[in-house]
């Protein structure tokens, strides 16, 4: 019987709780504590785009060539462990660009005054990219590394400022700074100068502090009311300010803000940038008092961090006509008050239809000039988008079995959607798939995939939506939640019968191409599976061993001009061609290259030979898929799949079919169910006689 009890559970709660964890992020101080800590780590000081520049090198990244271009992949997008339902895929040259805007900002070069619009069609990552870097600066906010500070104020009466402790005021008595601005912004503007070149003496350029930006309307009114107070005594004045470590969060609205377009009647540009307490105006007596001012619109609480525009083009214009100012000045302006200092990433995200109404709106030039977009396409790489739906339908999520390349051909259908027909005549949108994804193809080189790519402008922003493959799927696994699994029939019947009611596809010829393109896809599938049920066929080891000991026999005499010792009557022989041939031909070796290819073997044996290495035909790859092929062509007749169409089986060919199936399920990923469906479908081709392909 179980022990657990409200008892327990709650002493389990107390047991895994980190106090020190707590009291770390939970620091408080004097304004004296934090100048320490400027003093030993300037970097607590770092203004928005420099803490989300460092954020994402944190995580470091990884250098890879793709078709002789050097791509640079960000972990902080693709590392599931951050936060994997939010991990990107397939995105490089988009991100690297993202990040190339965040170091520029970072280094005052020019793009820190620029508001940072993500275009793309729809489902293209654009929110995920957003939602990751938010929850990202959550998360860095948390760690030594990004640590940032602000400050509150104390505006009770001090009897002695020399022997007044601050840890005696009760948490109550502390008024935060409502745009939780950095404790520097406290140090008069008339003395920064000077006051920097004491702090930054000894520093390196990069490692120098700076201040950026003056008091928000409320502590500028605490501050002035203070120094009244103190005949002036800047000292005396400061001990009423305790520093603080400051979290971000998107839910307590710290550092993070999101702005949504509503309806236009509904619209309030306060929403933005505050509006009047009119239950205080009682106490103070004004609506100019900043104290009779709540400081809580988007961008008063993202400042240190980053607001996200929500379909920004969709604003009012008069909204955006507020982002000039904060993007290019770094200042709002709240109604009443003089403009306010902001320090934040504004950053918002658009589709196609509206950025081209922005185009071609001559009354909106200052903010076209004053955007950097970045175009956030469809994923155009086969392996990039099937790790999307391997993520969201993976067997922890997900307890219906998914028959093997079941998602792969829902992603290859998406991915085919989505490219632009190529233009070399001897070329197909399914090889150039093909080649996107890494595949070589006899007569294209890595140059012609790069010419392809230069060619394609508006490859990846038209096209089907992993939004809308994962839908579909979704659907797919809930229609056949009896059946207990789902194969690429089931997904590729759902994929079409949803087309007649996309809303995003507007016209009939739209229609008519993807439903050819899962036709291709189908097509694409049979010889894919085809070649699998060979595999199984033909993955009896000792068999291959022995075939291609006898190939290498015979091509060892054949070079060298011998005869063959023939194992069974001991007599010598002329090396058998027709063997030979019946082998290089399945990877289409003319008769012509036929002695190139036999002394290319025996070569690599040799230089094998060398170095004290033994030959393994499993290391030539397409002499292993000869001879898988072959022996598939020897054994496909004596297993007689065509059988399991008439039902008509004798007990020694079930006795093969099921070996076949216990590989596929070992070996290849199927189930019981699927694995019989497989081969059922596969029989019925051979039963047709469609043996094209490798048969």
């Amino acid at each position: 019987m179980s022990t657990v009890n409200g008892a327990s559970l709650m002493q389990f709660l107390g047991s895994i709780q980190d106090r020190k964890q707590f009291q770390t992020l939970n620091w408080r101080g004097s304004f004296a504590d934090y100048l320490d800590l400027v003093a030993q780590d300037p970097k607590v000081t770092r203004n928005a785009f420099q803490r989300i520049y460092d954020m994402i090198m944190s995580y470091g990244t990884e250098e890879f060539i793709d078709a002789k271009k050097r791509l640079i992949r960000y972990r902080f997008f693709s590392d599931e462990t951050f936060d994997g339902d939010d991990a990107i895929f397939g995105l490089e040259i988009p991100l690297m660009r993202l990040v190339n805007f965040f170091k520029g900002a970072a280094k005052g070069y020019g793009t820190e005054k620029r508001v940072l619009l993500l275009h793309g069609p729809v489902g293209s990552s654009k929110s995920t990219i957003v939602r990751r870097l938010k929850k990202g600066l959550e998360h860095y906010s948390k760690t030594d590394e990004g640590a940032l500070y602000t400050y509150d104020w104390y505006l009770g009466q001090v009897d002695d400022p020399a022997t007044f402790d601050w840890r005696q005021v009760p948490e109550a008595e502390w008024e935060k700074c409502p745009m939780h601005e950095e404790p520097l912004h406290l140090v008069p503007l008339e003395h920064r100068e000077h006051f920097l070149a004491q702090l930054n003496e000894g520093h390196s350029a990069e490692e120098q502090v700076r201040i950026s930006g003056d008091l928000c309307p409320v502590c500028r009114f605490h501050f002035r009311d203070l120094m009244r107070r103190y005949d002036g005594d800047w000292t005396s004045a400061i001990k009423h300010i305790r520093v603080r470590r400051l979290l971000f969060s998107e839910q307590d609205r710290v550092g993070i803000g999101t702005f949504q377009p509503k309806d236009e009647k509904n619209q309030d540009s306060t929403e933005l940038t505050g509006d009047i307490n009119y239950r205080k105006i009682a106490i103070y007596g004004s609506d100019s008092d900043p104290r009779a001012f709540n400081f809580d619109g988007e961008f008063n609480i993202a400042n240190r961090g980053i607001i996200e525009f929500v379909e920004m083009l969709k604003l009012d214009v008069a909204f955006l006509y507020d982002l000039l100012g904060a993007s290019q000045e770094h200042r709002i302006k709240s109604k009443k008050f003089a403009q306010t200092d902001i320090d934040e990433v504004i950053l918002g995200h658009t589709n196609e239809p509206e950025y081209r109404r922005l185009e071609h709106n001559e009354f909106m030039e200052a903010l076209k000039d004053r955007t950097v977009r970045i175009d956030i396409p469809y994923v155009t790489r086969l392996r990039d988008e099937e790790r999307i739906y391997n993520r969201d339908f993976n067997r922890k999520r997900v307890r219906v079995h998914i028959a093997p390349h079941t998602l792969e051909v829902a992603a290859m259908w998406a991915v085919l959607t989505r490219l632009e027909d190529p233009k070399k005549p001897n070329l197909t949108l399914l090889q150039k798939l093909k080649l996107y994804n890494g595949k070589s193809l006899p007569g294209f080189t890595e140059d012609n995939i790069k010419e392809l790519r230069k060619e394609a402008l508006r490859e990846g922003m038209e096209g089907i939506s992993a939004r809308y493959i994962q839908d579909k799927i979704s659907n797919a696994l809930v229609t056949n939640q009896e059946e207990g699994y789902i194969n690429p029939f089931m997904v590729i019947n759902e994929l079409e019968s949803g087309l007649k009611n996309h809303a995003l596809i507007n016209s009939e010829e739209d229609r008519k191409r993807y439903r050819d393109l899962l036709a291709t896809v189908r097509e694409e599938y049979t010889e894919i599976v085809k070649n699998e049920v060979q595999r199984a066929i033909s993955a009896d080891e000792e068999a291959i061993k022995r075939l291609c000991g006898n190939y290498i026999d015979n091509i060892k005499a054949y070079t060298q001009r011998e005869k063959v010792r023939n194992r069974y009557t001991g007599q010598y022989e002329e090396p058998d061609e027709r063997l030979m041939r019946s082998i290089e031909e399945k990877i289409d070796i003319p008769e012509a290259r036929k002695d190139d290819f036999r002394r290319e073997i025996m070569n690599y044996i040799g230089a094998l030979a060398i170095e004290g290495k033994t030959f393994d035909y499993r290391t030539n790859e397409r002499l292993h898929k000869a001879l898988e092929l072959k022996l598939f062509e020897d054994q496909k007749d004596s297993i007689k799949l065509t059988s399991l169409v008439s039902r008509v089986i004798d007990k020694d060919t079930q006795e093969k079919i099921d070996v076949v199936k216990a590989r596929l399920i070992r070996d290849f990923g199927y189930n019981e169910q699927s694995a019989t469906d497989v081969l059922n479908y596969v029989a019925s081709i051979f039963a047709r006689g469609d043996t094209k392909g490798n048969y």
